[in-house]
């Protein structure tokens, strides 16, 4: 114990630091709390154990006995190593060229390498070709012709978009003309109707013959512009309205014609009874029948008795009406 506190006290940091498990840390606190008189002050410091202790004894008993031994054995072990070395190195001094043979299978084996490297360039490159030749006549059958087909199909239905879009304009503009048309009989109608029951009126007042013909000239107007309102109703494919019309100008019509005994009245009578007839479940024959029953109260012409083919489609053009005035008649 005695060396061990003389090495503690006396040691210098690089011999402490020299033991494994001290560091420099260590060794630094080590000298600052020397000197120790017992072993238990040496245990008072911080991260000294009895363990770390009996190592530092270990190797202080082991360096003494060594110290005599150290000096001739690296001299015995250093001798030997230069002569080992010299035999070592004299392998590689021969410098032998290879043989022909040698050479000439090295040659091929680079020539085989570099070829097979070759064909497999060769290989690459021929499937890269074949892929395009095969795949783009593919690729174009598959996906750009249906594309370019597609484009096309879209430019046509676009065209035709468009021009449904001019005919739903035009027919907007058709369906605007008739309503117009519409109101400007339906105005001519309301008119007509005052008028005829103010000469009705006058004719309950003072009945002549001046009166009674301009009354029945209000009549066939006011049926005419009825029959004109009817067939407009019947090109909006509004039956219900178309009838209820037609039905209205028959009505003055039989009027008239009572008081007129007139054939062609008669005869364009009984053409409204066809179409009504026909109204609303044949509304093409009921356009005919209105046409033929139009012509006859326009020119006074009696139709034949056979009943020709009706148009296919119907006139919605306004017809002319007849414009009346009243006079005051004293």
């Amino acid at each position: 114990m005695d060396k061990l506190l003389t090495f503690l006290n006396s040691t210098t940091a690089d011999a402490l630091t020299a033991i494994p498990g001290i560091n420099n840390q260590f060794a630094d606190d080590l000298i600052a709390a020397r000197p120790f008189d017992t072993i238990e002050a040496c245990l008072k410091i911080k991260g000294m154990n009895k363990k770390l202790l009996a190592r530092i004894e270990s190797t202080l008993d082991e360096d003494q006995p060594e110290e005599p031994s150290n000096a001739i054995v690296p001299m015995q072990e250093e001798s030997p190593l230069p002569v080992k070395s010299q035999p070592e190195q004299e392998p590689p001094a021969k410098d032998d060229k290879p043989s022909f043979g040698a050479r000439l299978g090295t040659a091929l084996r680079s020539f085989v390498r570099a070829l097979f490297k070759l064909i497999l360039v060769l290989i690459v490159m021929g499937g890269i070709g074949a892929a395009f030749y095969f795949g783009l006549p593919l690729l174009r059958d598959r996906y750009i012709v249906p594309v370019e087909q597609n484009s096309v199909r879209v430019d046509q239905l676009e065209s035709e978009v468009a021009g449904l879009k001019n005919q739903l304009i035009e027919v907007n503009s058709r369906l605007d003309s008739l309503d117009t048309s519409i109101e400007a009989h339906t105005a001519s109608i309301q008119k007509l109707e005052e008028i005829q029951t103010t000469l009705e009126k006058q004719l309950e007042a003072n009945n002549t013959e001046t009166l009674n013909k301009l009354n029945q000239e209000v009549m066939m107007t006011r049926a005419l512009d009825t029959l004109a309102r009817a067939r407009l109703y019947l090109a909006q494919s509004n039956f219900g309205l178309a009838k209820a019309d037609v039905q209205s100008a028959r009505d003055l019509l039989v009027e008239l014609q009572s008081q007129t005994s007139d054939e062609a009245l008669a005869q364009a009578i009984s053409r409204l009874d066809m179409a009504l007839g026909n109204l609303p479940d044949f509304p093409v024959v009921a356009s005919g029948d209105l046409e033929i029953a139009w012509q006859i109260l326009m020119t006074g012409n009696v139709a034949p008795t056979a009943t020709p083919e009706p148009s296919p489609t119907v006139t919605t053009t306004a017809e002319p009406t007849l414009e009346v005035t009243a006079t005051a008649i004293p």
